[in-house]
């Protein structure tokens, strides 16, 4: 299995436009959003479509086109990043019904509910404790602290 980068990708994506978005508040287009991403705009022009649809972001056209943020870094939590990308929880039961005459099949669906959901909620705790502009600060003073040593 493999790691989904999306949460990253959208976090780096809003933490750059909140950074630009001190000098001027013009909206951004999907090419300089992407080159700071290092990836195709076509993947950023899909993201910013989840965030659109999530209140995060809203999109522009004529010309003056491009993307900008709907309300403040400092308001914008990785919970409601997270929320705008995912639909559901991260771990999910058997897609079919297991073998109820089995007692590992008869059981094990109660039994990963309680500790999914467990994760599930210390996850959104973590996300809702960090904001955008914090996930900006952190980066930044990391990038000073680089530059220096």
């Amino acid at each position: 299995m493999s790691a989904n980068s999306r949460l990253t990708v959208a976090t780096h994506i809003l933490a750059w436009m909140a950074l630009v978005t001190r000098d001027n508040p013009d909206p951004v287009t999907s090419d300089r959003i992407a080159a700071s991403v290092n990836t195709n705009p076509v993947v950023i022009r899909r993201t910013l479509g989840l965030l659109a649809k999530g209140g995060l972001v809203e999109s522009f056209r004529g010309i003056n086109a491009g993307w900008r943020l709907t309300r403040s870094a400092g308001t914008i939590s990785l919970l409601d990043v997270f929320d705008a990308l995912e639909d559901g929880t991260q771990f999910a039961l058997h897609p079919s019904k297991p073998n109820q005459a089995c007692p590992i099949g008869r059981g094990i669906g109660s039994t990963l509910s309680h500790v999914y959901d467990s994760i599930d909620a210390g996850v959104r705790k973590a996300l809702a404790a960090t904001s955008i502009e914090a996930v900006l600060a952190d980066t930044l003073a990391l990038g000073s602290s680089k530059r220096r040593g």
